[in-house]
């Protein structure tokens, strides 16, 4: 912070400021209210009794099939990361990915923050600097909602060739068409010159700075130098990484279809009853409200997308609500064990570990001989650390 008080960009943040407990007590309790509420409503009239009895059809190689695909749903997370930070082993990533779904699946409102402050302390502790760490936040970020808005899109348009296209889909598919070509017009300019770049910055540290003014914060100041900064990181990583950081997204998006798609088929819903690109419809739609966390990870609002929705075209509702649930105790509660044990892990070793000041000789490139080696369980921090 400088001496006039006003919060800078390029400079290291302050501590932040301990969230009240108070504000936290009310979020969790509307959104445990907003979850009960739902499940309420959607499961009334349902018969609980044969939803529990198609789970338990299932035969022992339909069980074994989709831990296999959930498995595989969990280990693109990390895939993901491992496109957006050079020189970051396939372990460190998952570690990072699956703690920081972990918090994101359990935290009302602020469990995305929250996962974001764990990413910095990870990366830091494993020697990638803010700004590198910034980078890859924003880029996979940027790709994650370019997927969340094409995939709408990709479903609409693939339901519109099968002529199930009526006037609300193809409004709605309009609309996701204008929110992704504008997302990528915006992320276009802002890399296309560093002009364009400060002026976007300058843009945005005026609006928060109100925003922030309204709550009685400080105003920021600097958000040109770090769009600018951010701009020539960012295009040296996408120079010759966009594509594989488009396809891990994709991957990574697609199988969680898959455990969907795999899970509904398994229970006896039929591609007669809820075809594979009505289920791609919902799924994508469903995915669309995780955007903003009035709940953790969507709980409650995806549920009631994917049952309603899958319903209403055709599923036999105690099958369709079985698969649902099977789908979501897979991507959603599965993830928080997985985490749990991952940062338990992570603190271990951070205990273990001594920290790596800046400007230490022991910093050296990703690319430095042993890098790949050195990315297992029980390694320590300074055995490989990437450039500042």
């Amino acid at each position: 912070m400088s001496g006039t008080g006003v919060e800078r960009a390029d400079q290291q943040p302050a501590a932040a400021k301990p969230r009240s407990p108070t504000r936290l007590a009310v979020q969790v309790v509307v959104s445990l209210v907003l979850v009960v509420a739902i499940f309420y409503y959607l499961l009334k009239g349902i018969d609980l009794g044969q939803v529990w009895a198609n789970i338990r059809a299932m035969t022992w190689l339909e069980d074994a099939t989709l831990l296999a695909v959930a498995a595989w749903n969990l280990a693109t997370y990390g895939l993901v990361w491992m496109t957006v930070t050079p020189g970051l082993g396939f372990w460190r990533a998952t570690v990072m990915a699956q703690s920081t779904a972990a918090v994101a699946n359990t935290v009302p409102w602020a469990g995305p923050v929250i996962g974001t402050g764990m990413t910095y302390s990870m990366f830091g502790q494993w020697g990638y600097s803010r700004s590198r760490t910034t980078v890859a936040v924003l880029v996979s970020g940027v790709w994650n909602a370019f997927a969340k808005l094409g995939l709408p899109v990709l479903a609409l348009a693939l339901l519109a060739l099968q002529g199930n296209a009526s006037t609300q889909r193809v409004v709605a598919g309009l609309a996701g068409i204008a929110g992704l070509v504008g997302a990528i017009v915006g992320f276009a300019l802002l890399l296309r010159s560093e002009d364009l770049a400060r002026r976007f910055g300058l843009w945005a540290g005026r609006v928060a700075s109100r925003l922030l003014g309204l709550v009685g914060r400080r105003p920021v100041a600097g958000w040109e130098l770090a769009t600018v900064r951010f701009r020539a990181r960012a295009l040296e990583l996408l120079e010759g990484g966009w594509l594989p950081i488009t396809a891990a997204t994709l991957v990574s998006h697609l199988s969680l279809y898959a455990v969907l798609l795999v899970t509904l088929r398994h229970v006896g819903v039929s591609d007669a009853e809820v075809s594979w690109v009505q289920v791609l419809a919902f799924f994508a739609f469903a995915r669309l409200l995780t955007a903003v966390p009035f709940t953790p990870a969507g709980l409650g609002f995806v549920e009631a997308t994917l049952i309603g929705g899958m319903t209403a075209v055709g599923g036999d509702r105690e099958q369709v609500t079985a698969a649902v649930l099977v789908y979501r105790a897979l991507t959603w509660f599965l993830p928080i064990l997985v985490g749990v044990v991952c940062y338990l892990w992570w603190r271990r070793t951070r205990l273990a570990s001594q920290p790596v000041t800046p400007g230490s000789p022991q910093v050296a490139a990703p690319e430095a001989a042993g890098a790949a080696s050195t990315d297992q369980p029980g390694t320590q921090a300074h055995d490989r650390q990437p450039r500042p």
